[in-house]
């Protein structure tokens, strides 16, 4: 056809290419970090909820290329992947632990005619590692194999036999489609066919999970072998016509189409932008430059084990080291580095996206990178402060190029605390400190878009009252929110902020019934009326959006208040009362491990001075709830949020985040290594520790040498690097009992005297 261009060189690297692929070679074999690579076995929680993706990617990549997959009946799979069900081809946008957004630009080999509405089959012999997945498609007996850079894709097809094939690009497609208010839509989008062996376009979606606006993906295919033809097709017409358009939810796409020999393979790469098809171009030749997949699967490996080496754990089994490593590469998925890639504004701040949602990663995942990765901890915070610049508020959740949707509290203000507290250096935390202002003081137009909704009466009465909804988690969470606005404003010398934000970090309590008595327990929070008049007790398990509690019920919400829990065992009638309290929490199976709200509640005990609880917990939900199975995660992964919080009890140490307080459980090795940012390490070292976790109990203590005595410890104190000793028995000892952790209410508080911020 007169409209190819020449042919490409199916070589190793094309000509042009040479240095850029001797360069991405390097990469691929100077590898000097362990390799923890082979220690993930990235299977772990796609079923059972866990919603984790599946397929290549690099470490937050842009680009997380991975089948798509289908029920027997047609439905696809909101989060992308499941173990069963057919493939309908493998696309380059994906999320990790959450679902309904992307599967974005669906690139699928086809044998036999091309019908564009039939594009799917069974499949066999998955194989699935770190930058790297492949299946056998038995409809088309073709091998597809998948590897990706930061912003790029690449697939190599192998046919099994002589005949017609296709590579074919669907733009239409997307998870999660419908009319529904958390479904996503296809707005319309435009492909062309420029040459025998390259196809570009750009699609236009709306919606998903977030309810986001429009964002529009552009992408660059090329392939490494010229084809006899090519067609397009927009709705239900297939034609030999090299462009497309069309601007309604209907199918649109197109393919090259090969006579291939038994054997054959074909090799393609797909450059992803949300910019333009040119820079779509750029991102796949310059970050896979060439046709060689395995250099391009090797430099994705090197990556992954530089991020993966921070932490070395001794002594562990294959199971317990195939578990840690998988859980320590689910943190590092997502959010995603779209740094060059925002359509909204020019800065040169970094620029982040797929946080869905900080609701669920401020808890551990941030503290885990401010530890062996601060310094893309700092980037993050550095880009939800653009954000606010540019966009009025920093997210709650922010996809697709798009804040939503608020679940809770403003919680990007615990990151940006628990960034300066913990001394990242190189973010403007005195606009920071402006965002986190705003969140607390400006209502906006859309509460479940940004910023705290319910600030009319959050800010009269010290609790939002009925019957606005989430009521309950969001009062505690605002107070919380309030106190980490009162640890930045102190460290930046804003007294009067401080002193205003200090008042409001009690405001959890205002919805103290201390009457409110459930199963011979007494004290919760209970929905409450502007005049001030108790509701009715809100006895949802588990509620969502339009309910006083947001996933979560009034035995979770009622334990958090992480700036004050020594005011919080008071109210509850003690330590005595409050070890009861949580011990019928979790023995009543209160307690919801598959979900975020309860993270901290085992390490509660610490602050009524019993240890030994804490340490029961934790070993009793690792061991039964985090397997090295299809669903080994007890619940939706959410962006890492239940993998950070395995990988830090393993370790034997949880951080109270927000602030720069670590609360220390109970190891699952004799020692772990951490490296700091700064080139020092951290270890944790576990004298008499038993594989059967019977010695799980601490004896003694020292930190860098010196005596602990304490079941806690600061960040400042391991910020240079350090020795965590613990002797370890059988029997509870008196260790850890008597100093309980920092609480807002304790006699001498000093809200930023502990610690110095970024130095």
């Amino acid at each position: 056809m007169t409209w190819f261009a020449n042919p490409p060189s199916r070589g190793i690297c094309h000509w042009g290419m040479r240095l850029g692929c001797a360069g991405l070679l390097a990469i691929a074999t100077s590898v000097s970090a362990a390799d923890h690579a082979k220690d993930v076995d990235p299977f772990i929680g796609v079923d059972w909820d866990g919603e984790v993706f599946l397929g290549a990617t690099v470490p937050f990549g842009m680009v997380k290329l991975g089948p798509d997959v289908r029920t027997f009946d047609g439905k696809l799979i909101k989060s992308g992947y499941h173990s069963t069900g057919e493939v309908v081809g493998f696309s380059h946008l994906h999320l990790s632990g959450g679902a309904g957004k992307y599967g974005n630009i669906l690139v699928a080999p086809v044998t036999g005619a091309l019908q564009p509405a039939d594009i799917h089959s069974p499949r066999s012999d998955e194989e699935a590692s770190v930058g790297y997945y492949s299946t056998y498609l038995s409809r088309y007996r073709t091998r597809a194999e998948l590897t990706a850079s930061r912003r790029a894709g690449m697939q190599r097809y192998t046919f099994t036999d002589a005949g017609d094939a296709h590579v074919t690009v669907d733009i239409q497609h997307a998870i999660n489609t419908g009319t529904g208010p958390e479904d996503q839509r296809f707005l319309g989008g435009d492909v062309k066919v420029v040459s025998s062996h390259e196809i570009e376009g750009v699609g236009r979606y709306i919606g998903g999970w977030n309810e986001g606006g429009e964002y529009r993906v552009y992408f660059y295919l090329a392939t490494d072998t010229p084809a006899a033809g090519a067609q397009t097709w927009q709705g239900r017409r297939l034609g030999k016509t090299p462009h497309a358009r069309i601007d309604a939810d209907q199918d649109l796409g197109a393919s090259l189409d090969y006579r291939v020999e038994a054997g054959q393979a074909i090799q393609v790469k797909v450059g992803i932008s949300f910019i333009s098809v040119a820079r779509a171009r750029r991102n796949a030749e310059q970050e896979i430059p060439g046709w060689n997949f395995a250099a391009a699967h090797q430099a994705a490996v090197a990556q992954w084990n530089r991020a993966l080496s921070k932490i070395e754990i001794h002594g562990a089994n294959e199971v317990e080291r195939r578990k840690f490593y998988t859980a320590l590469y689910h943190t590092m998925l997502t959010p995603s580095d779209h740094t060059g890639e925002n359509p909204k504004w020019s800065s040169d701040q970094p620029y982040y996206d797929d946080f869905q949602a900080i609701w669920d990663i401020f808890r551990s995942n941030g503290p885990l990178l401010a530890l062996i990765a601060p310094d893309r901890q700092r980037d993050m915070v550095r880009s939800l402060i653009d954000t606010y610049r540019h966009a009025d508020y920093m997210p709650d959740a922010r996809v697709g190029n798009d804040n939503g949707r608020t679940q809770g509290g403003s919680n990007a203000d615990v990151l940006v605390a628990d960034a300066y507290v913990k001394g990242l250096t190189g973010i403007d935390y005195a606009t920071g400190l402006q965002a986190m202002l705003k969140d607390a003081q400006v209502p906006p137009a859309d509460p479940r878009k940004h910023g705290r909704g319910g600030l009319d009466t959050y800010n009269t009465l010290g609790y939002i009252a009925q019957p606005t909804e989430r009521a309950g988690s969001r009062t505690v969470e605002y107070a919380y929110d309030d106190f980490t606005i009162a640890e930045l404003a102190c460290g930046l010398g804003h007294a009067q902020e401080a002193k205003r934000y200090i008042g409001q970090a009690g405001n959890w309590a205002n919805l103290w019934d201390a009457s409110l008595e459930q199963e011979g327990v007494k004290g919760f929070l209970r929905p409450r009326n502007a005049d001030g008049s108790w509701g009715a007790p809100y006895l949802v398990k588990r509620g969502t959006w339009p309910d006083f509690f947001y996933e979560g019920d009034l035995w979770t919400y009622s334990l958090y208040a992480p700036q004050d829990v020594r005011r919080l065992i008071d109210m509850a009638g003690g330590n005595e009362a409050f070890v009861k309290r949580l011990d019928v929490f979790f023995d009543r199976s209160h307690f919801d491990i598959t979900n975020e709200p309860g993270f901290l509640i085992p390490d509660l005990y610490l602050w009524a001075g019993r240890p030994d609880r804490t340490a029961d917990r934790i070993i009793d939900h690792l061991e039964k709830f985090f397997l090295d199975t299809r669903a080994g995660i007890p619940g939706n992964d959410d962006s890492g949020a239940m993998s950070s919080w395995y990988a830090f009890q393993s370790m034997g140490f949880y951080p109270n985040a927000g602030q720069d307080v670590y609360l220390i459980g109970t190891p699952s090795f004799p020692q772990v290594d951490m490296q700091l940012g700064n080139g020092k390490t951290f270890s944790i070292v576990a004298e008499n520790f038993r594989p059967d976790r019977l010695n799980r109990y601490v004896q003694s203590a020292t930190l860098n040498g010196k005596p602990l005595d304490t079941a806690w410890f600061r960040h400042g104190q391991i910020a240079d690097g350090g020795t965590l000793k613990l002797v370890m028995g059988s029997a509870p000892s008196r260790w850890g009992t008597l100093t309980p952790p920092p609480s807002l209410s304790d006699p001498g508080f000093a809200l930023c005297g502990h610690y110095g911020g970024p130095r």
